[in-house]
């Protein structure tokens, strides 16, 4: 053991009233030095380094120069120096918690490995700033005999009073790190109240040195951001939108935010995610938002990494409107909002248009519940509108089902009749939409062979300003004037491509035949190379919802719709059903039918009577016949009567 009072020749640390300021100071050992054995001795001395950011590693070099000199600390104690173990393998990470972190890991495995004599940090809470682990740490080390160091002192896991100050040190390391984290939060959210805050800046704006926040100054850029929210208005979905821009090559440009290329415009590849972030962030309208996403703190738990989730808008910290350049106006953005909400599939949402055969899917809302009906496809071509809302709550199903093709002939003829007087306008806009978009992509594909040929003229500038001797960059920069021409080069074939592809202008003689094709809506709809996804757009473009009443005894359904602008139309329509019973006009069918039996008729004429007289069977489209008669005669026990009346040998002689 060694004496209290030796003393030995090793660095300081500081904060101690026995230390020096310079290398090879006399230390006195304190009395906590007893704590020590030659059982300690004989292990490992492990020193821990640890800065919570790369900042502190890049700008603190004190406080790892401290760190480091742990090391003769631990030889000044008694450890040979080729027994001071060094783990500095979490500079740059955090000691929120232990997990993820390799070092502090290593730490644990070389103490449970039983050879570990002391862990030596500057500070505790070097090692660890929750109390949770920081007392599993002390107990692993009060388990294998492990001493743990740190300039004020070394504290021994199995000594009471040790263990009780470890614990308040432990407590107060947490409290410090939340105090810190809290005194940073409420900064950056009063910088984010006067809408000063920018961590980061989405595509098609600029982060100046000052902070301040401009709009992207590149032309090209800002027309492609302009192109993504134009498109979206036409086309509705963001997965739309997101094809188009592929299927056109069109790139967006964004600002590199790190490395030696950082605040360089770049041209990179759509992906969805960007795409669905353009037009969901508030800042395209001019408006400033703090919050918007949050910690996810159960997903981070158990994914060891931090995940973040949406914040619905009522819980945004901070939403200042009109305070920064904007792209659309904030009514357009609110209308983009509310369609790409429509666009989910979820209950109370209209949905997509999808190829399938029921045109008003998301549409009809029942009257009874209050819920969409949902397509039940038995084939193909065979589809009815059925309410689900039985099965989510767990009820008995009680709302009636209807074919959608009754439905749906009926809102098509209306919607037909509602463009009939819009229709040569409608042609005349599609004819300028079809102009419209081949000028927006050529002035597209013009701004990028000027920016080809800007590069290009560029490469040359520089190989030209090199001293031909110099080959040693001549080569390099010839290379770079070369590969600009070819890319060039490919982007005019590129261009010319495109041309191709592209329909010409439409003629005068064109655009009259899109005028008379225009006077016969029927014919339009039902061309083959309309599309079921194109007509249910359109339905959409005019038609909010229609909702029905089905009644379970009759064939006759309500139907309103509600057309876009809040003008409503009341609508009965006749559905096929399942049984004669279900006839609203059932009963005075069977007394019509007793009536005619009983006046003589037979199956035929009382057919022909009931068809001519308004009568109908369940099943829409047919007839009566005289097999349906006989079969309602033979149920009610009317046509047995009939054959008692005349029996078989009379009718026999007769016919003889």
């Amino acid at each position: 053991m060694i004496s209290h009072e030796a003393t030995l020749d090793a660095p300081t640390l500081g904060g101690s009233q026995d230390t020096a300021a310079t290398p090879g100071a006399r230390l006195r050992v304190t009395p906590w030095s007893s704590k020590i054995t030659k059982d300690h001795l004989d292990r490992l001395a492990i020193v821990y380094v640890r800065q919570s950011s790369l900042q502190q590693v890049q700008e603190h070099r004190e406080s790892r120069a401290r760190q480091y000199a742990l090391v003769d600390h631990a030889v000044a104690l008694g450890w040979a120096k080729d027994r001071v173990v060094l783990i500095d393998e979490d500079q740059a990470h955090s000691a929120s918690s232990g997990e993820q972190r390799a070092g502090f890991e290593r730490v644990l495995a070389e103490v449970t490995g039983d050879h570990v004599g002391i862990v030596l940090g500057l500070e505790l809470s070097r090692l660890i700033r929750t109390s949770k682990d920081w007392l599993s740490l002390s107990a692993v080390a009060a388990i294998f005999r492990t001493l743990l160091g740190d300039q004020d002192g070394v504290y021994d896991p199995n000594d009471s009073n040790d263990r009780l100050l470890l614990g308040l040190k432990a407590m107060m390391s947490e409290v410090e790190m939340l105090t810190m984290h809290n005194r940073l939060h409420r900064g950056k959210l009063h910088k984010a109240q006067r809408g000063e805050l920018f961590l980061s800046v989405p595509i098609g704006y600029w982060k100046l040195p000052s902070g301040q926040v401009e709009m992207e100054p590149d032309e090209q850029a800002r027309a492609v951001l302009q192109l993504t929210f134009d498109k979206f208005d036409e086309l509705g979905t963001l997965w739309a939108v997101f094809r188009y821009l592929l299927r056109h090559h069109i790139l967006l440009g964004r600002r590199v935010r790190q490395g030696p290329r950082a605040g360089e415009l770049e041209w990179v590849r759509p992906k969805l995610a960007m795409v669905r972030n353009i037009l969901h962030h508030p800042i395209y309208a001019g408006a400033y938002v703090y919050g918007r996403r949050a910690i996810d703190r159960q997903r981070t738990a158990s994914a060891g990494k931090r995940q973040v989730r949406s914040v619905p808008r009522e819980a945004w910290q901070v939403l200042l409107r009109d305070r920064l350049p904007a792209y659309i106006t904030w009514e357009r953005y609110e209308a983009n909002q509310q369609r790409l909400q429509q666009n989910r599939a979820l209950p109370g949402s209209a949905g997509i248009a999808r190829p399938g055969a029921a045109l008003l899917t998301g549409l009809v809302v029942c009257d009874r519940c209050g819920y969409c009906l949902s397509g039940c496809y038995k084939t193909k071509t065979q589809v009815y509108y059925i309410c689900m809302n039985y099965l989510r709550a767990g009820l008995e199903q009680s709302c009636s089902t209807l074919k959608a093709s009754v439905l749906d002939d009926l809102v098509v003829g209306q919607v037909l009749r509602a463009l009939e007087p819009a229709a040569l306008e409608l042609s005349l806009q599609a004819g300028a939409d079809v102009e419209q978009e081949r000028t927006r992509l050529s002035q597209h594909w013009h701004k990028q062979l000027e920016r080809a040929r800007y590069e290009s003229q560029r490469a040359e500038r520089q190989y030209h300003r090199v001293e031909p001797e110099n080959r040693l960059v001549a080569r390099t920069l010839e290379q770079r004037w070369e590969e600009a021409l070819r890319q060039e080069r490919q982007l005019t074939e590129d261009h010319e491509r495109f041309l191709r592809s592209q329909p010409a202008p439409l003629t005068a003689a064109e655009r009259e035949k899109i005028r008379a094709l225009a006077a016969d809506l029927p014919a339009l709809w039902h061309a083959p190379a309309t599309t079921t996804a194109d007509r249910k757009e359109i339905i959409r473009a005019v038609v909010e919802r229609v909702v029905v009443q089905v009644r379970k005894h009759s064939e006759y359904v309500e139907a309103t719709i509600h057309w876009q602008g809040g003008f409503t139309s009341q609508h009965e329509l006749v559905r096929p059903v399942g049984c004669y019973e279900q006839l609203r006009d059932f009963k005075p069918l069977m007394e019509r039918l007793v009536q005619l039996h009983s006046d003589g008729q037979r199956a035929p004429q009382i057919a022909e009577t009931l068809n001519r007289e308004g009568f109908h069977p369940p099943k829409l489209g047919t007839p009566f016949t005289s097999a349906m008669v006989r079969q309602l005669l033979c149920r009610h026990c009317l046509g047995q009567r009939r054959r008692k009346q005349h029996p078989a040998g009379a009718d026999n002689s007769k016919n003889a």
